[in-house]
Order: C-alpha cells, then structure tokens, then sequence
C-alpha cells in the first residue's frame, strides 16, 4: 500500500494555484489604486512556474481582512487550502515551493514537517476532496 502523502510521480492532475487579485489587505484605497493581490499575482508570474502547476487570478477569496490570500487545488482527490496573510513582496517563492510541494502529493495532504512555515500558521480553510467518502464527512 502506497502511503498517500509521500509522492510517487507527479503525472497526477495538474495543481491549479489562484490568486486573489483585489485583495486590498483589509485597507481602503481609491478604485483604481494597484492592489496588493495584483502585486503579488505578478510576483508570482514573474517566478518560473513548477512542473505541473498553473496559476489563475480570481476576482475575491473573500479574506480581505487578512492579508494577500492564496489556494491551492488539484483535482478531485485531493484537499484543497486557502492560505492568508500573505506578502505581496517575500512570499512569492516561498508559495511556489509550497504549491510545488503540495503537486507532488497523491492527496494534497503536504506532511507538516515538509510544508513551508508560513502554510502551518496561515491556513484559513482545508476543504476535502470531491472523492470523500460521505460517512467521513459525517464523522
């Protein structure tokens, strides 16, 4: 039996990162102002991408009081996370590795010792995969 959070390729289903681009970090700012969401977004293109993950900018991930937030999800067997606080300016590598890291998993589930630092104290929500049994979900 194959442990599920030690990977074993990564020829699963792509990992999809989005990030949200109106994040204003809780801040008011005029309209047309650039946004901490787009600055990060564009930190985070300016990276080379990990095999096997893509990024998308999402219009809100309604966490605006909580710094630059981000998710990671890869296809229907695996967990999905939000992630806040993020900074638009330190963070973008950091989170490639994360998403990097989370790509290789079987089931999204990164082992805690693996997982970036600033992941084990910002996660906002861990959403379970489409295949969950539904007598977990229950439990």
């Amino acid at each position: 039996m194959t442990d599920k959070r030690n990977p074993t390729s990564r020829d699963g289903p792509p990992t999809q990162l989005l990030v949200c681009v109106k994040c204003r970090r809780g801040q008011d700012m005029p309209q047309d102002a650039r946004r901490p969401g787009e600055a990060l977004y564009d930190a985070i293109t300016a990276l080379e991408m990990p095999a096997g993950v893509s990024i998308a900018p999402v219009e809100c991930l309604q966490n605006c009081d909580y710094g630059c937030t981000v998710a990671l999800r890869g296809g229907d067997d695996k967990w999905t996370y939000v992630f806040a606080n993020v900074d638009e300016v330190d963070h973008a590598q950091m989170i490639l590795d994360g998403a990097a890291r989370y790509h290789t998993t079987i089931d999204g589930l990164i082992p805690w010792r693996e997982r970036p630092e600033h992941f084990k104290r910002n996660c906002v929500a861990r959403i379970p995969p489409m295949t969950q049994p539904q007598e977990a979900l229950n439990d």
